[in-house]
């Protein structure tokens, strides 16, 4: 395994077998959201928002110091929205207050987001390993952070090369908006000590149209991104898939929706494929996040 992280049964004692995961803009106060996972028993929360700057980590920050062992993990941070030194200093400073509690999840985005920053999206495989050659830079040069323990690290990967450098340079994969079949996949190229932390969409709705007009909802954005297609493509999806708002196949098996043991039989589905751990990402009918649905699913989720 990397030693970019603690030590592997370290990782698997904290995290537990599912977390969860919201968006920074979800409309609750992160502290809030992060004190009521660690109360019900989740393990960890994942937090993405695409470009996350100071103010981001400055929530990342609260989240932590209103819960006493909850893991918070960034869901990711988008490379091309830092210079290497300066995230490996903010990084550092939340592993130095917090120890053992972070995670830092890093991806390379989608090409709208990276030109919203004024940025060119090319290259995206060599973007990220130039990247943490910086992190590794960085902590090389510092005196104070060079002994310090760092916090582990994550890649946001789907294709092959991409998960075979979060294998080789970083503590494991955090893939999102993938089937149970992908995660079978990452793990045949992930090392077994490797986390494999995949996100799951999730709709707490027994009407099935319901829930996947909820499902269709959150989808449709990502469906546009060539990222999140060329993937599910590579898994045997196909244009007759992604034509309209998406089949009924697709949508079925990138968001698991009905009763809470339904859900949880998904959620089940990527730990017997090999998961470590599965964030949950509650989607609420009318758009946003279900926060209230986190309790109604702890007894299927974490009773067994």
């Amino acid at each position: 395994m990397s030693d970019h992280g603690p030590a592997w049964t370290n990782w698997r004692e904290k995290l537990g077998r599912v977390g969860v995961w919201v968006p920074r803009a979800s409309g609750q106060h992160l502290d809030g959201v992060a004190a009521l996972v660690e109360r019900l028993g989740y393990g960890a929360l994942w937090v993405g928002g695409g470009n996350p700057d100071e103010a981001a980590f400055d929530a990342l920050e609260g989240a932590l110091s209103a819960t006493t062992r909850l893991m918070v993990a960034t869901g990711i941070t988008n490379i091309w929205a830092w210079e290497p030194a300066a995230l490996a200093l903010r990084a550092a400073a939340l592993e130095a207050a917090f120890p053992g509690r972070f995670v830092l999840g890093l991806g390379v985005s989608h090409a709208p987001v990276v030109e919203d920053l004024g940025r060119r999206y090319e290259r995206p495989f060599e973007a990220m390993t130039h990247f943490l050659d910086g992190l590794d830079a960085a902590k090389a040069r510092d005196e104070d952070a060079r002994d310090a323990p760092a916090p582990p690290r994550v890649l946001a990967a789907l294709g092959r090369r991409m998960l075979e450098l979060a294998r080789d340079r970083s503590a494991g994969a955090h893939p999102y908006l993938t089937p149970p079949a992908h995660t079978a996949l990452a793990r045949s190229i992930l090392r077994e000590r490797s986390l494999l932390a995949p996100e799951q969409a999730v709709v707490l709705e027994a009407d099935q149209r319901q829930a996947r007009i909820t499902a269709r909802a959150y989808l449709e954005r990502y469906l546009l991104l060539p990222n999140y297609r060329g993937n599910l493509e590579r898994l045997g999806y196909n244009d007759e898939d992604f034509a309209g708002k998406g089949s009924d196949r697709l949508v079925d098996a990138l968001v698991a929706h009905g009763s809470a043991d339904e859900v949880a039989m998904k959620v089940r589905s990527h730990l017997e494929a090999g998961a470590d751990h599965v964030c949950i990402q509650p989607l609420a009918v009318g758009g946003g996040i279900d926060v209230g649905a986190l309790e109604t699913l702890v007894p299927s989720l974490l009773a067994r």
